[in-house]
């Protein structure tokens, strides 16, 4: 097809602002406060584009989480920022505290200049889902900091956790009303390559503004135009995302079917993650409320570090990399996330049906292995031999 406006289709912005508000209960969403991007990460660097510059004690910091994925704070110091890390609290279930984004700030103070705030909600990769009231919190802080508000929101079409719902930046910006909705800026992003469609060699997402000033926002304008448009397959898969099949619809009961289906393994297979991990000595976890990764705890035995270190390697990327050689299976290391020094995480991804069939029969693979694993990222049915040799590894 040929190429739409660098912003994107105008039915299909409008369409996303018409999604945007059911989410929100009727708070207005204005589809020119809508661009469309080749991806959620591409949206983000539009906006840091804008947002990082300056030298020495005037250059741009952003307030990053640990852990997060490195892609975000990799970028920020590729267009010339300051990622400014604050610790998540484990022990919390991974909320975010007021105190240690204060601690933050305090450490940036005349080494550079804190513009931005960076949160994924839900988390990737901690699985944790923000209350309504830490969101108020971060807002707050936002307002007396004049930080500018950038939030990834790919995995809201992904809470599983029991009492809990997500709630997005922007409806509770505007619910707590003057003078934060009105002077607070946000730019929030989601995308068609998580959640239940998982679309992602479509490449396509879009972020949306609040309070931006009318000529930044011309500024970010003129920056995308020259980077050129999304894929058009990937915003029709878009405008599929933001109105997809209601009731009496031929395909509805196809869709509502399979969508529940998808979220429903997944739930299944985060149980299946803890229901082994708790049965492993060594092995501690928060539990996930939403997204699609689970972020396990290691406790390994004074031995297995000093192993690792022997042979120059991170403790849990050498544990990944065991894994990896020994069972064929695949998991991320901690390491490359940001975590406190001295602890050792695990980062699984629990996505996928089993391909053997009924999924009550599945056994999912992430500490306990078998040689008949031959998959990474799937569970594993039944009828397989186990062992438990990480096991031995971690308490060694």
């Amino acid at each position: 097809g040929s190429y739409s406006c660098p912003l994107g289709l105008d039915a299909v912005r409008r369409s996303v602002a018409e999604s945007l508000q059911r989410r929100d209960g009727g708070v207005i969403s204005d589809s020119d406060n809508i661009f469309i991007q080749s991806g959620s990460h591409v949206a983000l660097m539009r906006v840091l584009k804008v947002l990082l510059h300056g030298e020495g004690v005037s250059q741009t910091g952003v307030l990053v989480p640990v852990p997060c994925h490195p892609r975000f704070t990799q970028a920020v110091w590729a267009l010339g920022g300051v990622p400014l890390p604050f610790q998540l609290s484990e022990e919390r279930g991974w909320a975010l505290e007021r105190e240690e984004l204060q601690r933050a700030l305090r450490d940036a103070r005349g080494r550079c200049s804190p513009r931005a705030l960076y949160f994924v909600n839900p988390g990737n990769p901690t699985g944790h889902v923000q209350s309504r009231e830490s969101i108020e919190e971060v807002i707050r802080l936002a307002a007396e900091e004049s930080l500018f508000l950038l939030v990834d929101e790919v995995y809201q079409q992904t809470v599983f956790g029991v009492d809990r719902e997500f709630v997005s930046y922007k409806k509770v910006l505007c619910e707590m009303g003057p003078p934060y909705s009105s002077t607070v800026q946000l730019a929030s992003v989601h995308s068609v390559s998580k959640g239940f469609m998982g679309e992602s060699g479509l490449r396509c997402g879009y972020v949306e503004f609040m309070n931006l000033d009318p000529q930044v926002k011309k500024h970010i304008s003129s920056i995308v135009a020259k980077e050129g448009c999304a894929p058009i397959i990937g915003q029709i898969a878009l405008d599929i995302m933001a109105a997809p099949p209601q009731p009496g619809d031929a395909s509805y009961t196809t869709f509502r079917a399979e969508r529940q289906a998808s979220l429903d393994t997944l739930a299944h297979n985060v149980r299946r993650v803890q229901e082994t991990a708790d049965g492993l000595p060594g092995v501690s976890y928060q539990p996930p409320q939403g997204g699609i990764t689970i972020f396990l705890r290691l406790h390994l035995s004074h031995r297995a570090v000093e192993q690792a270190k022997a042979l120059g390697l991170e403790p849990d990327l050498f544990y990944c990399m065991r894994l990896l050689e020994e069972e064929g299976v695949c998991a991320g290391p901690g390491c490359d996330l940001g975590q406190r020094e001295g602890t050792y995480h695990l980062r699984y991804s629990p996505t996928g049906a089993s391909e053997w069939g009924d999924t009550s029969r599945v056994h999912f693979i992430c500490l306990i292995v078998t040689a008949t694993v031959t998959a990474a990222l799937q569970p594993v049915t039944a009828a397989l031999s186990s062992k438990f040799f990480l096991a031995f590894y971690i308490a060694s």
